[in-house]
């Protein structure tokens, strides 16, 4: 009689990343890519998504981490391998840019190619000889490897993690896990209804029992970079405008009072070898990012656009509150009072948007209250009232103060019968982190060591094994 092997006995553990090697944890999004070892309670590796690029002869350079993307070097762009829905577009550089991320702080180096690294003469004898031969260390030979997805991710989009990791990397296991139930994970929630609003994207993933209720998951552009563009709209039709200079063109500047034109000296560049206009973009996203943390904040209670209790309108209340300073790099400054809370209203109501010609108008199925009663419409109705109760926060562009009161507010408008709860973790690198700590968390269990997929069981199977075993 044929024995068929227990699914119940833990595999070998250096084989699939048991106590004695550590496994990392690779948690890649718009903005930053974040990385470490599974069980420590941050990522050791935070790089930024974005990769500098420097024209060339033959083929343009890539160049990644902080110093590659602030430096402004001659004609410089800047690129990104996600498209605006935080899917990855470019995977050629994803593979480079996530391997730096692991390379530069968690494990060593590749050596380079001894053809190639400048102390030996390249001759096609030498060509022979070296062929067959492998020339890389494979930076995760001794490290199983689990690395975040989106939760929209579908198809080959989930088949070309598990190549690069195996094929390029050599990690001896692998998983891919949704940052939506990571998250909740790092929530200490099997079943939660996670936000997570980033930086292109704000995507509501419903989990329960640790699966991801896919009918259920729901997308909108209002994110971080909306915010962005939604301040840039409100400086270039203020009067007068309000201007953004980055850091980079200021070479000096004199103390002024508010609202008084700069009194700066700025930087020129010989023609021909100034940085390009993605680079400058980016450095303006700096400003915007600090302005947000420091000055923007969430309307409450009611809506802006609305009228409180007393008949009069919000807009006018919000004029009498105390205003926010901030100074821009060239000593530009001013006090921000309602505009503070116009230029993220639109969150919850789009009549509040700014727009022109090159940024319409959003929907209101794209506000966030729309997105989350689109995604219960999509699960069970049963369900429903528990994860209303469990609602999770998440996300570096959900840290704007008073975003979760606003929130709860408009929920329990929405939901006048169910009770709303919402937890958002109080920490900056708690909310940032969040998917990465849940998949720290995930691939320390002691259960977890007879989920990985192994190099053999890749080879037997190929890259669909992934959508069979990681759902």
């Amino acid at each position: 009689m044929a024995t068929t092997q227990s699914n119940t006995v833990a595999p070998n553990a250096t084989e699939y990343g048991g106590d004695e090697i550590s496994a990392l944890v690779l948690d890649p999004g718009y903005s930053v890519v974040r990385g470490g070892f599974a069980g420590e309670d941050v990522p050791k590796s935070v790089v930024p998504s974005y990769y500098g690029i420097l024209s060339s002869d033959a083929h343009p350079k890539h160049s990644y981490g902080e110093n590659a993307i602030h430096n402004p070097l001659p004609n410089i762009e800047i690129g990104n391998p996600f498209s605006d829905n935080g899917l990855v577009e470019d995977w050629d550089t994803a593979t480079n840019l996530w391997e730096y991320a692991i390379t530069s702080r968690l494990t060593n180096t590749k050596p380079s190619d001894p053809m190639t690294n400048g102390l030996n003469e390249k001759t096609d004898d030498n060509k022979d000889e070296m062929e067959g031969i492998e020339t890389h260390e494979r930076p995760l030979e001794e490290n199983p490897l689990l690395i975040t997805e989106s939760p929209l991710n579908a198809g080959k989009g989930r088949e070309k993690p598990i190549e690069i990791a195996m094929e390029n990397w050599g990690t001896p296991a692998f998983w891919l896990a949704r940052s939506g139930v990571l998250s909740a994970f790092s929530a200490g929630k099997p079943s939660a209804l996670v936000i997570d609003i980033g930086a292109s994207s704000t995507i509501v993933t419903p989990v329960h029992d640790g699966m991801m209720l896919r009918k259920g998951v729901t997308r909108s552009s209002l994110a971080g970079n909306y915010i962005s563009d939604q301040l840039r709209l409100l400086f270039s039709t203020s009067q007068p405008a309000i201007p953004l200079t980055p850091h980079y063109l200021v070479n000096s500047k004199t103390p002024v009072d508010a609202g008084a034109p700069a009194q700066a000296s700025y930087r020129t560049f010989p023609p021909g070898t100034e940085p390009g206009h993605s680079f400058r973009a980016l450095q303006e996203e700096r400003i915007l990012t600090e302005f947000k943390e420091s000055v923007v904040a969430v309307w409450s209670p009611g809506r802006l656009g609305g009228h409180h209790a007393q008949g009069g309108t919000n807009l006018d209340l919000a004029r009498t509150q105390n205003a926010r300073p901030f100074e821009m790099p060239d000593g530009y400054n001013q006090l921000f009072g309602v505009e503070r809370y116009r230029a993220v209203e639109s969150l919850f109501d789009v009549k509040m948007a700014l727009s022109d010609a090159t940024h319409p108008a959003p929907t209101p199925a794209s506000t966030l209250p729309a997105l989350v009663q689109q995604s219960l419409a999509g699960v069970d109705v049963d369900i429903r009232p528990h994860l209303l109760a469990n609602i999770v926060v998440v996300g570096g562009s959900s840290l704007i103060y008073g975003l979760n009161e606003r929130l709860k507010q408009e929920l329990e408008a929405l939901y006048p019968g169910p009770r709303v709860r919402i937890f958002s973790p109080g920490s900056v690198v708690e909310r940032k982190f969040s998917g990465w700590i849940g998949g720290s968390i995930l691939a320390s269990l002691g259960t977890f060591h007879q989920m990985w997929i192994s190099k053999k069981e890749y080879d037997e199977h190929g890259p669909g094994i992934v959508e069979k075993r990681c759902k």
